[in-house]
């Protein structure tokens, strides 16, 4: 699908991220909707973390890739198909179940879990989160307890509802599309299929659904309000 093609511009990879900010940009750049590249995490790991240079990271088991200079507590579990880029933090008790790009000086805190993830650089999911088949952007911030909810109650495909229509995205696992510098915060829950524009804060303690536009507010379902520039 080309650029010209796409139909909603806004939900697109190009405006939800500026380009670059993590290793994965390259999965990233051929999808039209970002969400197009969940389900092909696993193998682009396999396939970049072989040219990722020996010099700076090391694989202490076939498909994971750490940079020497990330900082791993001992308690972490790493499991299968895992890039940890330049300086990123794996804090106490911190569960990487699989599938994830964890960029540069992202911090994974205690108790969180991920899988099948891109986390860009820079990126906080600092204590007690579970992010699932979700993508996060640069600088993007999770507050404590906040959770991608990824699934359906009744295991259906997951749609994102966008200005009165419902956008089938083909699978039955798919958490959330955070943008660039987004603020969630403490206690949230983002149900499968929610989209988050560049810039936005969520409220703490919000349940969301759809799409949030970028530059947003999000006060509670229905109450969304533009942002004031400083």
């Amino acid at each position: 699908m080309g650029i010209s093609e796409i139909r909603f511009p806004e939900l697109s990879t190009a405006r939800l991220f500026e380009e670059g900010n993590t290793i994965a940009w390259p999965l990233l750049s051929e999808a039209a909707y970002p969400w197009e590249a969940i389900p092909k995490i696993a193998e682009f790991i396999q396939s970049a973390g072989q040219n990722l240079p020996e010099d700076e990271y090391h694989s202490p088991r076939p498909g994971v890739f750490i940079h020497k200079s990330a900082v791993i507590a001992p308690s972490a579990y790493i499991g299968e198909n895992v890039i940890i880029g330049e300086g990123a933090e794996i804090r106490h008790c911190a569960f990487i179940r699989g599938g994830a790009v964890i960029g540069r000086k992202a911090v994974v805190g205690n108790s969180t879990e991920l899988k099948n993830v891109i986390l860009f650089d820079c990126v906080q999911v600092p204590h007690y989160n579970y992010v699932g088949d979700s993508i996060l952007g640069f600088r993007a911030h999770m507050g404590a307890g906040a959770i991608t909810s990824n699934v359906k109650c009744d295991k259906s495909m997951v749609c994102v509802a966008y200005n009165g229509e419902k956008i089938n995205t083909g699978m039955k696992k798919f958490g959330a599309v955070i943008g660039d510098h987004v603020e969630v915060g403490c206690g949230s829950v983002l149900n499968p299929g929610t989209v988050v524009g560049r810039g936005s804060v969520i409220y703490p303690l919000s349940s969301v659904r759809g799409v949030v536009p970028a530059g947003c507010i999000y006060k509670r379902q229905g109450e969304v309000v533009k942002r004031q520039q400083r």
